[in-house]
C-alpha cells in the first residue's frame, strides 16, 4: 500500500472501529462503494495496520470456556484459571464463587426467584455476592449438619436474600434423614413446606456436584459403609442436590431421595437456568456426568476440570439445553 493508500484505510478503519460508522457511511463520505470499504478494511487487517485484541480478565479462559459451552451445549460455561500449585485431590477453587457470583449478577432479574442447593461452592458463591436485583430467595436442599446450619447453606440463603433486599426462604432440616417417614414429616412442617411451595417458582438455581468419595460428596459422608457400597454397585459416578448419578447420567438410587430434603429431580429440570458450579481433577468424570442428566443448563468451573471434560473418550455429551432425561432417551 502507499502513501495516500495508508491513510486512507487508516481513516476508515478508524471509522469503523473506534467511531462505530458502517461501512455504508463511510463509503458516502469517501465517495466510493461499501464493497471498496471491506476490501480496504480487509487489507488493514492482513497488512497488520488493524490489530485486534480481545482481551477478558486473567483469570478467565476465554477459548476453553466457549469449546466446553460448545462441546456440552450449555447456555453458559465460564472457566477459571486453576491454582498453578494445584493438587489433584485439591478442593474446589475458591475463586469458583466468587466468578459465580458474578454471573448470578448476571443471570438474575429483579422478581425471580433464585434457589440455592447445599454445597461448599454455593456457600463460597453467596459469600462473595455483591450485586443482585430484588428476588425471592429459597434453599433447595436440607443441611449437611444441623448445627452447622448457620455457617452453611442457610446463611447462604440469608446472604443473598440480604444482597437483593428480597424474601429469604431457608430450611432448617437435615439433607438425609434415617428413613422415608421421617423425612415427609419434615416436608410437612410449616416452614419446609413453604419453602417447598417456591420450587415451582425458581428461576435460577445455583448447585454443587461431588464425586462418589470420601470428602467430595455431602451425601456420601452421611451414609453406612453398607448404603456407600450399595449405591457404588449401582454404578454411582456423581452427586448432585442429594441426587445420585451413573457415568451417563443417569439417575440411579431414587430410594435414596425419599430419605431427603432437597429439590425432586424432575423441578430441578424445569427450573430455567441451572448453574453448576465445580471443579478440580477428582470432580472431573463427575461434573460430565451431570451435565448429561439434563438437569444443568450452565456451569462454572476451572482449567483442570475443563480439560478432562474437553479430552474424555467416555460417553458422548448430550446437549445440555435439551433438558432429556438419559433414562428416557
Amino acid at each position: 500500500m502507499g502513501p495516500a493508500e495508508l491513510v486512507q484505510a487508516a481513516a476508515m478503519a478508524r471509522r469503523f472501529y473506534l467511531e462505530g460508522k458502517s461501512k455504508i457511511q463511510i463509503a458516502e463520505e469517501f465517495g466510493v462503494s461499501r464493497f471498496k470499504v471491506a476490501r480496504v478494511l480487509e487489507t488493514a487487517l492482513e497488512r497488520d495496520l488493524v490489530r485486534i485484541e480481545i482481551r477478558v480478565p486473567a483469570e478467565l479462559d476465554a477459548e476453553r470456556s466457549d469449546a466446553l459451552r460448545a462441546r456440552y451445549g450449555l447456555r453458559h460455561a465460564v472457566v477459571v484459571e486453576s491454582p498453578a500449585d494445584a493438587a489433584d485431590d485439591a478442593p474446589d477453587p475458591e475463586n469458583l464463587g466468587e466468578v459465580a457470583a458474578d454471573l448470578l449478577g448476571e443471570l438474575v432479574h429483579e422478581g425471580d426467584v433464585l434457589g440455592l442447593a447445599w454445597g461448599r461452592s454455593t456457600i463460597h458463591m453467596a459469600a462473595a455476592l455483591h450485586r443482585l436485583p430484588p428476588c425471592t430467595v429459597v434453599q433447595l436442599t436440607g443441611v449437611y449438619d444441623a448445627g452447622t446450619a448457620e455457617r452453611g447453606s442457610v446463611e447462604a440463603v440469608r446472604r443473598a436474600a440480604q444482597v437483593s433486599g428480597g424474601e429469604a426462604h431457608p430450611i432448617y432440616a437435615p439433607m438425609l434423614l434415617p428413613d422415608p417417614a421421617t423425612a415427609a414429616a419434615l416436608r410437612g412442617q410449616t416452614g419446609i413446606a413453604r419453602a417447598f411451595d417456591y420450587f415451582d417458582k425458581v428461576t435460577v438455581a445455583a448447585v454443587s456436584i461431588g464425586s462418589w468419595a470420601p470428602g467430595i460428596s455431602t451425601v456420601y459422608d452421611m451414609l453406612t459403609e453398607e448404603e456407600r457400597a450399595h449405591y457404588a454397585s449401582l454404578g454411582a459416578a456423581a452427586e448432585m442436590s442429594a441426587h445420585l448419578f451413573d457415568a451417563e447420567g443417569r439417575r440411579i438410587g431414587r430410594d435414596l431421595g425419599e430419605r431427603c430434603i432437597t429439590v425432586e429431580a424432575d423441578r430441578l429440570r424445569r427450573i430455567p437456568e441451572v448453574v453448576a458450579i465445580a471443579g478440580g481433577r477428582r470432580k472431573a468424570a463427575a461434573i460430565g456426568a451431570v451435565l448429561r442428566s439434563g438437569l444443568v443448563t450452565s456451569l462454572v468451573t476451572d482449567t483442570t476440570a475443563a480439560d478432562y471434560l474437553l479430552n474424555e473418550t467416555g460417553p458422548g455429551p448430550r446437549p445440555a439445553l435439551d433438558r432429556a432425561d438419559p433414562d428416557g432417551s
